[in-house]
């Protein structure tokens, strides 16, 4: 079964593994002492830069022993959802052990698979499914046949070892800027904050290159992605940013900045309220190695 960790789950299984990951990091992976009082600072920017993160993406933590799978493999949606994946993954030219590993990566969480692509689960769970097992040619039928073995191996498998993955949803429909802008004083706020390290010239004028910094800056704050993050979002702005040359590298001042600044952001409202993006991920959650406790010693 695919158990929903409590809130202490989470703490447990991802808190203290980035805490020791970003204290690594603190250290440079050496075994130094350092004083309390930059060991309490360090601890705080986790702490908070932590709960920032699960307040905008909440994190789920599932624990999959593969009863969901083998729900799935024996349920009435299985066969119509394999015949779907194998039109999708062309298995003319590989073999069918090949054409089974790439099905299984079609597979989410949801259907009690976790993500294949993590080269634990590839190693311990799903290698170990195709092991003393013949190849064959490849034909639909012998597909759906074999497949089928293949998956109730893997689900025995994640019931000798479970498997923990952090699962994210996210779904970006604009609402961010939508409560932003109905708040003259709050829009103001943050628009000069992100202009803060923007440089200007003697006139106090703004290069509309900007315009992308600035909302990069932003972004986090109206429930945006940053650029980059989020591929279907990238091409959102980049369309808008478009409309108004925002590359055109013209020089304007801050209050026309600001101005064409809301502009974008109420446009990338509209679309999304059309159009919502919604993203997840998985991660398998890997419990820290028990040598990283001596990675940090507190000095007095």
């Amino acid at each position: 079964m695919m158990d929903h960790q409590s809130g202490d789950g989470i703490w447990k299984l991802t808190l203290f593994r980035n805490v020791f990951q970003v204290l690594k990091e603190f250290t440079h992976g050496k075994q130094q002492k350092v004083s309390k009082t930059g060991l309490k600072e360090a601890l705080s920017d986790i702490l908070l830069g932590m709960a920032a993160g699960l307040k905008r993406d909440p994190i789920v933590i599932l624990r999959m022993d593969g009863e969901d799978l083998l729900e799935f493999i024996n349920g009435p949606s299985y066969e119509a959802e394999m015949v779907s994946i194998f039109s999708q993954i062309g298995c003319e030219d590989a073999s069918l052990r090949d054409c089974i590993t790439k099905a299984l990566e079609k597979l989410t969480v949801d259907q009690g698979m976790p993500p294949s692509s993590d080269s634990w689960v590839m190693r311990n769970i799903v290698e170990p499914a195709l092991e003393s097992w013949d190849d064959k040619p490849v034909s639909q039928e012998t597909f759906l046949e074999e497949s089928k073995k293949v998956a109730k191996r893997v689900a025995q498998n994640l019931n000798e070892e479970p498997v923990i993955v952090a699962h994210s949803e996210n779904t970006f429909d604009g609402s961010g800027i939508k409560r932003l802008l109905s708040n003259k004083f709050e829009l103001d706020k943050l628009l000069n904050v992100g202009l803060e390290n923007v440089p200007k010239d003697r006139n106090g004028k703004i290069s509309k290159e900007y315009l992308r910094v600035v909302l990069d800056v932003v972004a986090p704050s109206v429930g945006l992605p940053q650029i980059g993050a989020v591929e279907q979002m990238d091409k959102v702005v980049a369309d808008v940013l478009n409309r108004i040359d925002a590359d055109d590298w013209k020089m304007i001042k801050e209050d026309e900045f600001k101005k064409l600044l809301t502009e974008i952001m109420e446009s990338i409202m509209l679309q999304l309220e059309g159009n919502p993006i919604s993203v997840s991920s998985n991660s398998v959650v890997h419990e820290p190695l028990p040598s990283s406790l001596s990675l940090l010693q507190a000095s007095t």
